[in-house]
Parts: structure tokens; C-alpha cells; sequence
């Protein structure tokens, strides 16, 4: 070809691209940006679309495959859906999972959820997940929940009729047996033991309801064995501050697979509001749900909020 023909042919496709395409001419979406393994891209997605499902979650049209019949609730602590999933729900998502998130027991916080009784949260859990099995046609869900969303679901199996509903339950750093807040609820519940306040706080905060030693724990009844069909997972971290000790979030039982982070890696240094963001936390997630994906976690440190050094 002339070399006046070559530049001839450059110029009409700069001209081209300059004044859009045709009508009719498909034009491929841009790709996906990477999903931030960091705590603080989930907050930076809070600050900049407040209160949006993150990434690859709430396609109501999303209807589950053969590979992976059961869409997936994602069920935050006390937070929300678009700061706990901004990780994960892209990642299921890419997998070829239907994934659906809600920020559920909002009370004066605003967009901070789990706050109210854990009765109420439960009770919009599962109206939540009956309308994902409406939408999609599944018989079942599977459930991922952090921190408060890992232990709520619980009292929806014992009372609201959810064990039918669920095929896996996979428990992040959730608080099921009470927590000692790394020795702060001792103290506190000193200060209000026979108050007003304290009658109030049993009655009106959801987090209140699973302090350690707790009357309530007793009502939640988190045993495994009241749904041996399903199969229950907890990923917990040694470095958790929040759900303590750590072995609270783990459960007994042969229907049970409970996995520390750092005795799969020993430079992770995750705690518990990086944990739904960790590279290895959110490996161990998706190895539970799609088995045939499993394979050893790619190891590197990882600090507290920040993520992976080095990702």
C-alpha cells in the first residue's frame, strides 16, 4: 500500500473514533477495575457512591448456572454492604455467582447497619432472602456474613424457619458464642450492671445481644447440629480485635470446616475489618462455594485496614 494510503487510512480511523461510531456498531464495556483487597476501598466506595451495592452485586436478572445453582446473600457486620463487600461481591461475581447484598437493622446511625435487635435483623434477613429465591428460581442460598452477619442468621435457622432455605453458611470473624471486645465489655457492663441503660442497651442494640455471657446467646443456640444438612464455614483471624477471643467464631461438629488464616499464611496480619477484603480470607470464601476452584492461597503480608504489601 502507498504510504499516502496508509496515512489516508489512519486519518479516517482518527477521524472515526474522534466523532463516535456508527449507530449499530457494538462497542465492548471497559473492563472492570481490579477489586481493592484494602478495608479503605471499601470506605473510599462508601464516601463516593454512599449506600450502593458494590460491584457484580444485585443483578436482579441474574439467574444461577448449573455450576453454581445457589445465588449468594452477603450479610455485613455492623457497617454496611457497599464498605464489607467492595471485595468480595466482585470476586463471586466473576466466578459466575448470582450475588446479592442488603444493608439490613439500620436505626439512628444512618447507613450503619445491624444495629437493632438481632430479632428484627433477622426477621429482614430472611424476607431478603426470599425475595433472591423469588427472583432467581433457587431453592436454596448460600450465606456469607461478617462479624454480626455471620451470627444473626442463626436465630433465622432456630426461629424463622431458614434451615431449608440455606445450602452453605459461611461465618467471617462473627461473634457467635459473645465477645469480650479485647476486654472492653467487661468493663463497660460494670458500669451499667442493673441500670436503666443497661435494660435498654439488652432490649434495643442488636451488638448489645452478643456480648460475652450474654442471656441471648442461650436464644441464638449457634449449634451446627439443629441443620446437619448444611455445611457451615468460619474464617477467623488470630489478630482479631473485635470478635474476641478469636475462637468465638468458630463452631463444632461434623457438618463444620473452621479456618485460621494464619495457619494458612503466617504473614497475614488481617483483623477483623480487613478480613472481608483479604486475599486469603476472600480465597478461602470462594474455595467453600466452588470446591473445584480450590488450591493453595498465594501468601504475602498483610496488615491491618491496609491489605497486601506488594499486590
Amino acid at each position: 500500500m502507498p504510504r499516502w494510503s496508509k496515512r489516508l487510512v489512519g486519518l479516517c480511523a482518527a477521524l472515526a473514533l474522534s466523532v463516535g461510531l456508527p449507530t449499530g456498531v457494538a462497542v465492548a464495556d471497559p473492563p472492570a477495575p481490579p477489586p481493592s483487597y484494602s478495608y479503605f476501598g471499601g470506605v473510599a466506595a462508601q464516601l463516593t457512591a454512599p449506600s450502593t451495592p458494590p460491584p457484580g452485586a444485585n443483578d436482579w436478572s441474574c439467574r444461577p448456572s448449573a455450576a453454581h445453582p445457589e445465588p449468594v446473600v452477603l450479610l455485613h457486620g455492623l457497617s454496611n454492604d457497599t464498605i464489607t463487600w467492595n471485595t468480595l461481591a466482585p470476586v463471586l461475581n466473576a466466578a459466575g455467582f448470582c450475588v446479592f447484598t442488603a444493608t439490613y437493622g439500620t436505626g439512628p446511625l444512618g447507613p450503619i447497619g445491624a444495629i437493632t435487635p438481632v430479632e428484627e435483623s433477622a426477621a429482614q434477613i430472611g424476607a431478603f432472602i426470599d425475595r433472591v429465591l423469588a427472583a432467581t428460581g433457587a431453592a436454596k442460598v448460600d450465606i456469607v456474613g461478617h462479624s454480626m452477619g455471620g451470627a444473626v442468621p442463626f436465630y433465622y435457622l432456630n426461629h424463622l424457619g431458614g434451615i431449608p432455605k440455606i445450602d452453605d453458611y459461611v461465618a467471617m470473624a462473627a461473634p457467635l458464642h459473645g465477645t469480650t471486645l479485647s476486654g472492653l465489655q467487661s468493663m463497660f457492663a460494670g458500669l451499667v450492671a442493673g441500670s436503666d441503660l443497661e435494660a435498654l442497651l439488652n432490649s434495643t442494640c442488636g451488638p448489645c445481644q452478643m456480648s460475652w455471657g450474654s442471656p441471648f446467646l442461650r436464644t441464638l443456640n449457634p449449634d451446627p447440629a439443629i441443620a446437619p444438612a448444611i455445611r457451615f464455614t468460619t474464617v477467623v483471624s488470630r489478630y482479631d480485635e473485635i470478635a474476641t477471643p478469636y475462637t468465638t467464631g468458630m463452631l463444632e461438629g461434623p457438618n463444620v470446616r473452621n479456618i485460621v488464616l494464619q495457619d494458612l499464611c503466617s504473614t497475614d496480619y488481617t483483623e477483623h475489618y480487613e478480613l472481608t477484603a483479604d486475599p486469603v480470607a476472600v480465597r478461602a470464601v470462594l474455595d467453600t462455594l466452588d470446591p473445584a476452584r480450590a488450591g493453595a492461597p498465594t501468601c504475602a503480608v498483610v496488615l491491618p485496614f491496609i491489605g497486601p504489601i506488594g499486590r
